[in-house]
């Protein structure tokens, strides 16, 4: 079911009509304040805010306007998408026109019939905003399941019928009302809107199921507890019936398996409508959570007085080893053979695991340390196995692989640990592997499904190799596509149509136990398939449509609309010029700098650091997560198990057009080399600039002497070695968590060396003082875009970049035949040290830049599309 990995937060609090809080704050006019309401519903893990400022003593347009065009300028807050929530369309479209990005709209309904229904479906569409339709209708709103289904299946028929709106864009809102009110005629609300959600879900293809979920606990206001206990509870089956997202306080949810029996049973009565006391068995017993509810946390060592099986079960679940040796051993006696007790109690705790997790009521790190009781119970019965199969009876097996010239593994490596916890035979073949060993293997192991990983831009192109030669020697298992650069539009555009016997793309690592159980059944491949290439149908036909109001400018455009640099405010000379080593980091040091958000979405705990960690859904695991992490780095520190090096410089510069040029001295007599760079093309908001980084650097003839920077740093050296220490211990917990943990310090790195250079090095911001937060919040002068991310798209600039700095030389880092850096901690970019200078993506270019772009640096149109093609238009 994997319920917690799909279903999305919408954040509540940001409602003058929900909120009080935020209500005075709007009708005050501090709108500053009103900001941190909506900061912290992301922090406490909402993926989309609801927007609302329809109240009778408020200019509820101008409200509107304001507050997004705020938040648009808080990168914390704007990552969300937001829900436009009112009942005034001047306010709507408002609120559209300053929205960046894909907004949502709350709501329409066909209350007023379907010429008004249309009329407003039109105008969201020509906005390519995603709407909420209430289940309401000429005559009132839907209260049971077959009103609710009636009214959304009409709305659907007319939306895609009528208009051709996107069905994925559809959000179905068919009404919560509140249970265990008194009124007989009530207690089956929740029970109708469940089975009407599974039921719409299944005659509306593609279109999503949401709900104010507060709406269902309305009776029992005034007691939090019993209130969070009943969403928990209401979430918990709606969103096995598809229930794709919600509007609820993201801090205040209960956890499901955290809420008392007692009070769980009593809820699940109510919610489930068991039995016609059940309003009044939970009245009974509502006033015993008042409070806090909280219950206190007891050392129960009852399991171990348990028969060996539930033993081991109990065990792998939590994850616990200081007894694993033991109670094997004592398995293995009651056994006929060795390999059954690894066919039956072990693999039967892990098909708990494998449920708890899919259910959403087991984490990620759980997950893994699971995995690590599992592996050190198979290590303890191999010398008894002698020659047979430690793993059992597989449920299939799977090839793993992050394709060539690319290092990084550390998703690829947690699919592996969730595919074996589900009982699939993984063979990981590691990083940089060619697509003929790939396939060698693939072969002579007779595997399953190949699954392809990667985080650089050229791994889209190797992948896009690997299907062609799939079909080229004539397999015929299906292709799995991951990573960070991966995605379904790419996926479905660029690789599926080079190999016919599936491709599918897998977003992270909750998704592929049912991907590949659907993949290896015989009975369910044909379905799922269809399916896959019904949505990449899709997706290519979205990917060919342009965006609403989106406009390319020519090249030409583009560049007399560039970036105006302000020349008065061009940075000074460097007070340290020249390049600098540094061949020992104290990562002591380091530890003051971590940006830790990062670090919990590696094992797929969603939150901000430090809210995360109080976060009512994943804040226990969170916090065990991060003492693990910190006790883990203690020893790495003390026992210099990794290293850190840095490599940085200045360089005399000035820009010529798109190019910047770099010179051999300050003499500026002697070109040392270009940076090439690409310029933005879309037509953008409000005319805004197109930027190209040239933009940031004053241009040849100015006269004034300025200068650009570039740096490559690594915390890497030694965690491949330690990580794999681990592995050989059965210990992939410790082994994903290495890796994590040299990626977090090498950003700190970078974070660090550019605070030294903004105040002692470069020394242009001398008198800087900021604290961390405001550094990873990128609050001072100048930027660091790196090669390969939107600013400066295109990868071999790295090599240009590794030259300047002599980096292989000097500290020992290298770049693949695909440009990406070895060891796969590290970071390197270039420093921007003007006050105007900013990040930017430049998105997609046409092929006139493109030809420009490779007559610039020498290549053949062929050889840029091959670097640039996610960006060619």
């Amino acid at each position: 079911m994997q319920q917690q990995a799909r279903f999305i937060n919408i954040g509540e609090r940001t409602n003058v009509t929900g909120s009080a809080k935020f209500k005075k704050l709007i009708l005050k006019g501090d709108f500053e304040a009103a900001l941190d309401v909506a900061r912290q519903q992301v922090e406490n893990g909402a993926q989309i805010i609801d927007i609302n400022m329809d109240e009778g003593m408020l200019d509820s347009k101008a409200a509107m306007v304001r507050y997004l065009t705020l938040l648009a300028a808080e990168p914390d807050i704007a990552r969300v998408p937001i829900m436009v929530d009112s009942s005034k369309w001047d306010v709507i479209e408002a609120a559209l026109k300053c929205i960046q990005g894909k907004a949502v709209v709350n709501s329409i309904s066909l209350k007023e019939g379907e010429a008004s229904f249309l009329q407003q479906a039109k105008l969201l569409r020509r906005y390519g905003a995603a709407v909420v339709v209430m289940a309401f209708d000429e005559v009132g709103q839907a209260d049971t399941k077959a009103r609710k289904v009636e009214i959304c299946q009409r709305a659907y028929q007319i939306l895609t019928e009528q208009i051709g709106f996107p069905p994925e864009d559809i959000i179905f809102d068919p009404n919560i009302f509140a249970v265990a009110t008194g009124i007989e005629e009530h207690n089956n609300y929740a029970v109708d809107f469940i089975e009407a959600t599974r039921e719409i879900k299944r005659l509306c293809p593609y279109a999503k199921i949401s709900g104010g979920v507060s709406n269902v606990s309305f009776s029992f206001r005034g007691n939090d507890p019993v209130r969070e206990a009943i969403h928990s509870v209401f979430l918990y089956h709606a969103i096995a019936a598809g229930m794709d997202m919600g509007i609820v306080n993201a801090g205040q949810l209960a956890v499901y398996d955290d809420i008392p029996p007692l009070l769980r049973e009593r809820v699940e009565d109510v919610i489930l409508n068991r039995r016609p006391d059940a309003t009044e068995r939970l009245l009974e017993i509502a006033a015993q959570f008042k409070g806090d509810g909280s219950v206190a946390e007891k050392v129960d060592d009852a399991w171990r007085s348990l028969p060996v099986n539930k033993r081991l079960e109990h065990a792998l679940v939590k994850g616990i080893t200081d007894f694993i040796e033991q109670d094997t051993e004592d398995a293995r006696q009651q056994a006929e053979r060795p390999l059954h007790v690894i066919e039956g109690p072990l693999m039967d705790g892990m098909n708990v695991v494998g449920d708890l997790f899919g259910e959403g009521k087991m984490f990620l790190p759980q997950v893994v340390k699971s995995a690590r009781v599992m592996k050190k119970a198979v290590a303890y019965l191999q010398p008894y196995i002698e020659q047979e199969k430690a793993g059992g009876r597989a449920q299939g097996k799977i090839l793993l692989a992050t394709v060539k010239g690319d290092v990084h593994d550390i998703g690829k490596n947690i699919v592996g640990v969730v595919l074996q916890c589900n009982n699939f035979e993984v063979i990981d073949l590691g990083v940089m592997v060619s697509c003929a060993e790939i396939l060698r293997v693939a072969k002579e192991q007779q595997v399953d499904v190949i699954g392809l990983s990667g985080l650089i831009t050229p791994s889209l192109d190797e992948m896009v190799h690997v299907a062609k030669e799939m079909t080229r020697l004539g397999f015929t298992i299906p292709l799995l596509i991951g990573g960070a650069t991966t995605s379904k539009a790419h996926t479905a555009v660029k690789i599926a149509p080079h190999y016919a016997h599936g491709v599918v793309y897998v977003p992270n690592a909750s998704r592929s136990v049912s991907v590949v159980q659907a993949l290896i059944s015989a009975e369910q491949k044909p379905a799922y398939l269809a399916r896959v290439a019904e949505e990449y149908r899709i997706a290519v036909e979205q990917h060919q449509r342009s965006r609403p109001g989106e406009r390319m400018l020519s090249l030409a455009e583009a560049r007399q609309n560039k970036f105006p640099l302000d020349l008065t405010k061009v940075a000074p000379a460097p007070k340290q010029p020249g390049v600098h080593y540094w061949q020992q980091v104290d990562l002591q040091v380091l530890r003051d700098y971590i940006d830790w958000t990062p670090f919990f979405l590696t094992w797929q705990l969603s939150g901000k650091f430090p809210a995360i960690l109080q976060h009512a859904e994943v804040g226990l695991e969170a916090r065990k997560v991060y003492q693990d992490a910190n006790a883990l780095l203690d020893q790495m520190i003390k026992d210099n198990l990794i290293r850190g090096k840095a490599a940085f410089g200045f360089f005399p510069a000035n820009s010529d057009g798109d190019d910047i040029i770099i010179y051999q001295d300050d003499s500026r007599t002697t070109e040392r080399c270009r940076l090439h760079n690409l310029r933005q093309q879309l037509a953008l908001r409000n005319n805004a600039p197109n930027c190209s980084l040239a933009d940031f650097i004053a241009p040849v003839g100015s006269g004034i002497a300025d200068y650009v920077g570039a740096f490559a740093v690594t915390t890497g050296f030694g965690a491949d070695e330690l990580a794999a220490q681990y592995a050989a211990a059965h210990d992939d917990y410790n082994s994903i968590m290495v890796k994590a943990l040299a990626d977090r310090l090498a950003e700190a790195l970078a974070e660090y060396l550019h605070l030294k250079v903004r105040r002692e090095y470069w020394g242009y911001a001398a008198n800087e003082q900021l604290d961390n937060e405001q550094l990873i919040r990128e609050l001072y002068q100048g930027i660091r875009p790196a090669p390969g991310y939107p600013a400066c798209p295109e990868h071999t600039e790295k090599g240009t970049l590794f030259q300047l700095l002599d980096v292989p030389a000097q500290i020992q880092m290298q770049l693949t035949e695909s440009y990406a850096m070895w060891p796969g901690a590290a970071v390197s970019g270039w420093y921007f040290a003007h006050p105007d200078s900013k990040y930017f993506a430049v998105s997609k270019i046409d092929r006139d830049q493109l030809a420009d772009y490779a007559e610039r640096k020498g290549w053949s149109e062929q050889q840029a599309e091959s670097w640039l093609a996610p960006n060619l238009r």
